[in-house]
């Protein structure tokens, strides 16, 4: 049973893939999350602070048109974007400011879009 301090808070994601290897190292050169193998020998990743875990799935299309927009925190928008571009991913829509944060959209190498958050 959840405690009050986690109970609501988002703890899994499954991001559709076409090739594992290539998304999962993606992922963890660019935001620096751990990859690592399930016991069912699945590949799952954990981010950067440990607070959310997940695994790429190839049984389901890329959310390449958001819909629900999930979105990852750095502390540079503009640097990341450009590790992003040389990693093989794409600007879906290019930074802006808004108040003190920065938001930026980009395409990963399976198509899917996903936010970046920067703020101050």
């Amino acid at each position: 049973m959840p405690s009050a301090d986690t109970n609501g808070k988002i703890c899994y994601l499954e991001i559709p893939a076409t090739d594992v290897s290539e998304s999962s190292a993606f992922y963890q050169k660019i935001f620096g999350w751990k990859v690592r193998r399930r016991g069912d020998g699945a590949v799952a990743f954990d981010d950067s602070v440990g607070g959310v875990s997940g695994t790429w799935v190839t049984d389901r299309t890329a959310s390449g048109s958001p819909g629900m927009l999930t979105y990852i925190m750095v502390d540079s928008v503009a640097e990341t974007i450009d590790k992003i571009v040389a990693a093989g991913g794409a600007v879906a829509q290019p930074a802006s400011r808004i108040g003190t944060m920065t938001i930026a959209r980009f395409r990963d190498p399976a198509g899917n879009v996903l936010g970046l958050y920067q703020e101050g």
